[in-house]
């Protein structure tokens, strides 16, 4: 069974840019839209598998919560005031920030057996 991957990822800017890319492959008939289709699904896979393997960075959070929300397994935090504090100790802040927290691929299999 293929498992499903989140796609949060192709509204990055490294996201909206293959997407560009592919939109521009299928206008000029270099490859279908199955194939485009494909390649997404990829890229899903791919980055979700990155970020579960290979980020170990950690930080703490600290600000205003200002909204969240629980929708299909999808936490949703809108944080205000946030600042970071990195384990280097440096600190980021920024006035606002919107951060979504999903389970990955294998927890979402593991849900359904």
């Amino acid at each position: 069974m293929a498992t499903a991957y989140y796609e949060f990822y192709r509204g990055s800017s490294i996201g909206m840019a293959l997407t560009d890319s592919l939109d521009e492959l299928i206008t000029s008939g270099a490859i279908t839209p199955q194939l485009a289709m494909k390649v997404l699904q990829q890229f899903d896979k791919s980055l979700a598998d990155t970020m579960v393997k290979q980020v170990k960075a950690k930080t703490t959070l600290k600000g205003h919560l200002k909204t969240y929300r629980l929708c299909d397994d999808v936490w949703t935090f809108i944080v205000k005031q946030a600042s970071f504090k990195m384990e280097q100790n440096e600190v980021i802040t920024t006035p606002r920030i919107k951060i979504i927290a999903c389970k990955n691929g294998d927890a979402i299999e593991a849900g359904k057996k």
